[in-house]
């Protein structure tokens, strides 16, 4: 089984929807699907083979993945990265070919190697997506047609994790486990083809892909798919597609809340069913007044790549949601294990662990990685919690030192590694600040050896990190602080500073 075979809505039920532009019915959708992959088998790409996609969302950006993972194996990258970051990701994924759309990202381009094939993605009349090769590989492949689609165990896609390594983890996600999840997200929400969400959220995170893409598709239900988030359009869009749910990270549903007082009219005429919350902790009380001012239950769950997407969620009514919780499992075992792999006992505190058929089978390469974070079957989140009597998840703080930017996960390792190759820093230590609507921001603390200013420093930064990873302030010191065994205090900088 494969992921083309959630793509089983009915023939002319509406399965994508580009607000201003066409709609594909299930029928389109999986007759074009079914072509590009046709079509990236002629390119000489096959099973195993990674295929990275740099586009901004969009019906493009769906039609794109689905082909990909079904010929090869979708390597989705952030459109904004830098060209320095787009060379790592091509290199550590060994990426053999990548897709674009004609306003590409220079940069995605840029970093485009001598044995990579370059493919354009062009848009039909009718709103499906064909493709043509804008540059060839050097030294000829072997051109396959009408190769048989992948199986279960074939990794659909590479996505990476920055953990607590400098170097970002490659997490090879199977279709048994993208296929494990989005039933578990149907089952969690009772998605069907009736209901029609709106994607806010990156087609290149696991949330956008599996919590809102693949969960509706495989629903039979109708994706709506604007080109990013604008909270300007959002209520318009609303009610222009009625959509009945939407997923989206703690940021944005905080910009949503903000405008909802000028949209009654359209809040009352067009109510969702629920709304969902993931990637990032949602305060309770910004829950009571999403409750309050749009009239849906908001539902805040718990998602890491490594899992396919979601791990546990708070239920719809009429069960109990708990706010200030995650909710329990849905086809997922969620436990609290102590240091040593021994699992604990309702109430205690200690690392969330989770294990499921959505859940991976381990990081791509890297024994060390795995021997630490899959324990008897279980694999280790990095996340301290407790069980409540009723399964209910209560998560404390993450144990990695992992940086959660309104959900843009950051390695501050890689930060500090940005910053030390700059010729006037001796030392460098990025870490997490707390943030009223981010729920974290990143600021970085350096010892100088050489003449700069923190304006350099950040420019600096900014030519090579995505905005996203750049340090909102660079602290200058004489000395970075450190604990009794020379340790450097990554995650007590913010108090020592007095930044919190």
């Amino acid at each position: 089984m494969n992921i083309f075979e959630l793509l089983a809505g009915e023939d002319n039920h509406p399965a994508l929807v580009a607000p201003e532009g066409s709609t594909l019915t299930y029928k389109s959708l999986r007759e074009n699907v079914v072509e590009l992959v046709s079509q990236l088998n002629s390119f000489g790409l096959q099973r195993g083979e990674r295929i990275a996609i740099a586009m901004s969302n969009g019906v493009p950006m769906v039609l794109t993945f689905l082909a990909a993972a079904l010929c090869a194996t979708a390597a989705p990258l952030n459109p904004k990265y830098k060209q320095e970051e787009f060379a790592f990701y091509y290199e550590d994924t060994q990426a053999k070919a990548l897709i674009t759309l004609p306003d590409v990202p220079e940069a995605a381009i840029a970093a485009v190697t001598a044995d990579m094939i370059h493919i354009h993605a062009k848009v039909n009349e009718n709103g499906t997506l064909s493709f043509e090769l804008a540059k060839t590989a050097s030294g000829e492949g072997e051109f396959l047609r009408n190769q048989d689609f992948p199986n279960s165990d074939d990794v659909a896609m590479i996505l990476h994790t920055s953990g607590t390594t400098s170097r970002p983890k490659r997490v090879p996600i199977r279709h048994r486990n993208l296929i494990a999840s989005a039933e578990n997200i149907i089952a969690a929400y009772s998605l069907s083809a009736v209901d029609a969400t709106l994607c806010l959220m990156p087609l290149f995170h696991i949330h956008g892909l599996v919590g809102c893409m693949l969960a509706t598709l495989a629903s039979g239900g109708t994706l709506v798919i604007p080109d990013g988030f604008n909270a300007l359009s959002f209520w318009k869009l609303v009610e222009t597609y009625k959509p009945t749910w939407y997923s989206a990270a703690p940021t944005m549903h905080q910009t949503i809340l903000a405008r909802a007082s000028r949209n009654e009219g359209i809040i009352k005429a067009n109510p969702f069913r629920f709304i969902r919350s993931s990637s990032a902790p949602l305060p309770p009380v910004i829950i009571e007044q999403i409750e309050a001012t749009l009239n849906a239950p908001v539902l805040e769950s718990y998602s890491m790549t490594e899992a396919a997407h979601l791990m546990a969620t708070n239920p719809l009514p009429p069960k109990v949601r708990k706010p200030g919780t995650v909710g329990y499992g849905f086809g997922v075992e969620v436990g609290i294990m102590d240091e040593e792999g021994n699992l604990l006992s309702q109430g205690s505190l200690g690392e969330v662990v989770v294990k499921g058929p959505n859940v991976i089978d381990g990081y791509e390469n890297n024994p060390q990685a795995n021997a630490t974070a899959f324990v008897n079957g279980w694999f280790r989140t990095g996340d301290q919690g407790t069980l409540d009597a009723d399964g209910y998840l209560r998560l404390t703080g993450r144990i990695k030192e992992l940086i959660n930017r309104g959900g843009e996960k950051i390695s501050p390792l890689e930060v500090d590694d940005i910053l030390l190759r700059h010729p006037a820093v001796a030392e460098a230590l990025a870490f997490a600040v707390p943030h009223k609507s981010l729920g974290e921001d990143i600021h970085a603390a350096v010892v100088l050896k050489g003449e700069t200013s923190e304006k350099e420093l950040l420019t600096y930064c900014a030519s090579i990190l995505a905005d996203f990873k750049v340090p909102k302030q660079i602290h200058i010191l004489d000395e970075l602080p450190r604990g009794v065994t020379g340790k450097l205090q990554r995650l007590n900088m913010a108090k020592l500073l007095k930044l919190e």
